[in-house]
């Protein structure tokens, strides 16, 4: 039996350099989406650790907080709600429209695992006009525990109504990829440009330049 291919969201399928513009028209200046975008996953990755659960959209605006001081700027509450509503509306990869339509064509049931709210991924996934390629949209803010946490992952596999075994998570976090392998899912990794694996975490077996090689790869091992 196939595999559950479970996609992460934002940066996986969904691009995030489509902020670079609000931020450089906020902060003026370039490169403080990259930084906001890490500060992020770091609160995020202490909330998870100390047992503090905040969702994750109270962690991004956090996040913007924290930036907005490290550069010295003052920043309006219109300002982070102008870059958090662009979170919503953020384009996909070029190829990941086709990519899922190959992996369904194949025969895969496919589903996202994402640390945003349901709400969230919902409206982004209906803006990118992908949300119809998914049988379910699932959000680690079900279970309280933010991915790498392992409670996601497992979460996945019971309403998905399978072994944790039979999922695979499809990312292109180092992070992501090595909290589902230690969850006891496979996994495979969306090497987009300035992301690499972690040499210090398990190696998934399926690695690809984009969704679309992805996609292939998947399918190549699974058939």
């Amino acid at each position: 039996m196939k595999r559950i291919c479970v996609f992460d969201v934002n940066e996986t399928l969904l691009d995030l350099k489509a902020l670079d513009g609000p931020f450089e028209r906020i902060f003026g200046q370039p490169g403080v989406r990259q930084q906001w975008f890490t500060q992020l996953l770091q609160s995020a990755l202490v909330s998870t650790l100390t047992d503090a659960y905040v969702d994750f959209g109270t962690v991004a605006r956090a996040a913007f907080v924290m930036v907005a001081r490290r550069n010295g700027r003052e920043v309006t509450d219109a300002d982070r709600d102008a870059i958090l509503g662009a979170v919503r509306t953020l384009p996909p990869h070029p190829e990941v429209g086709v990519a899922l339509g190959r992996l369904r064509a194949a025969g895969f049931r496919l589903a996202t695992l994402t640390n945003s709210t349901e709400a969230v991924a919902r409206a982004q996934l209906e803006h990118a006009g992908l949300i119809d390629l998914f049988e379910r949209t699932l959000s680690a803010d079900a279970v309280r525990r933010l991915k790498p946490a392992p409670e996601p992952y497992r979460m996945a596999a019971r309403e998905l109504d399978v072994e944790i075994g039979a999922i695979r998570l499809v990312a292109a976090h180092a992070w992501d990829v090595a909290g589902a392998l230690r969850a006891g899912a496979t996994a495979a990794f969306v090497a987009r440009p300035g992301l690499v694996l972690d040499p210090l975490a398990p190696e998934p077996d399926v690695i690809g330049s984009d969704l679309a090689d992805v996609a292939e790869r998947i399918i190549a091992a699974e058939t």
